[in-house]
């Protein structure tokens, strides 16, 4: 049983993960099993080149910090468990006991976090009486996003990234995934509002 399951291996998803995964010598978070689907084939990052985005070198390819994302939450917190090469296709069950039925296996789950993108071909049984035209991108584009209050679609499962309707920056879609994590801390820790930080101090 996981407590929390991360579908999404793009922006938000990631960055989503590295802040739990930052929070590991916490109290309410030592015995907490995290995992994510960090399939990035459909993200839309493959095409990117970033010369705006805070903290990362001009002429940086998104394909790059796909990969180097995977690295980087591989060695600093490999307690993670990272799925690779499967597809979800349905959720099942409700808060505290979701099942999470991919192309290869079926996985038990206490809380989802969703950040596959905001692309109209989303077809995850289960979730699509959330979906709803993107309300920050162009009708052309038809792009799709997810009800949420705050993230939240329903309880036990967040929206993040662009399909939480936020727009297509990388910088939003990784606050995006960050906001989500510290909301779930704050769960974990009954309720008081945490973050994680390091320091040099």
């Amino acid at each position: 049983m996981f407590d929390v399951l991360i579908i999404g291996g793009g922006v938000s998803g990631m960055s989503c993960a590295l802040v739990l995964g930052s929070a590991k010598n916490k109290k309410f978070v030592s015995d907490k099993k995290i995992g994510i689907f960090s399939h990035q084939k459909s993200s839309s990052l493959q095409d990117a080149l970033f010369n705006n985005a805070y903290g990362i070198p001009a002429g940086k390819l998104g394909s790059e910090l796909l990969s180097e994302s995977i690295a980087h939450l591989d060695q600093s917190y490999p307690h993670i468990t990272q799925i690779q090469n499967e597809k979800v296709l349905r959720i099942e069950g409700e808060a505290s006991n979701f099942t999470v039925i991919t192309n290869k296996n079926n996985y038990q789950t206490k809380a989802i976090v969703i950040g596959i993108g905001s692309a109209n071909t989303f077809a995850i049984e289960g979730l699509m009486q959330y979906v709803i035209p993107h309300q920050k991108a162009l009708p052309e584009k038809q792009r799709i996003q997810l009800i949420n209050t705050d993230h939240l679609v329903a309880e036990g499962i967040y929206v993040i990234g662009t399909l939480a309707g936020w727009r297509s920056q990388l910088a939003i879609a990784a606050g995006s995934g960050a906001a989500v994590a510290t909301d779930i801390l704050t769960l974990w820790n009954n309720g008081i509002q945490t973050h994680s930080h390091d320091s040099i101090r």
